[in-house]
């Protein structure tokens, strides 16, 4: 794994604005960075149970990244393995960490070991993960079988 730059929430507050403005599309495309994309799942896990982040942010994420501009396509937007390699591992992290502050919970996930930017690697080849098989439907890893 490389090292990687965690960027840090300061507040529970910012980790809301992140899955609100996800959820109601309003959250500004810079902001939709790595950190954030687990910290809405951790968020939705967390306080939005009607939510289900596995069979829900399929078609979450395409309807924001329209909203600002980003095109779902072949190669790039939506990507239907790395959605739900994410969800499923920050489910049980989740399950393995049930106390604290969302922001608590939501920087220790960000400093976890599945946190980096590259942790899909581990179980994925570059070019089965980036492949169009995995981009629209789950693919199992072709490296290891994942295990959390």
């Amino acid at each position: 794994m490389t090292d990687h730059s965690i960027r840090f929430f300061a507040d529970d507050a910012a980790v809301r604005r992140i899955g609100e403005g996800l959820l109601d599309r309003s959250l500004p495309k810079a902001d939709w960075t790595h950190e954030a994309h687990l910290a809405a799942c951790l968020w939705l896990l967390v306080e939005r149970p009607d939510v289900v982040p596995e069979r829900d942010l399929p078609r979450i994420i395409p309807a924001y990244n329209e909203a600002v501009g980003t095109a779902n396509t072949d190669t790039s937007g939506y990507h239907e393995t790395l959605t739900q390699l994410y969800a499923r591992a920050i489910r049980d992290f989740a399950g393995k960490h049930p106390v604290g502050t969302l922001t608590e919970r939501v920087n220790a996930l960000l400093a976890s070991p599945i946190g980096p930017r590259d942790w899909p690697f581990a179980f994925y080849s570059r070019e089965r993960l980036f492949s169009l098989e995995a981009r629209r439907a789950w693919i199992e890893p072709d490296l290891i079988a994942i295990s959390f």
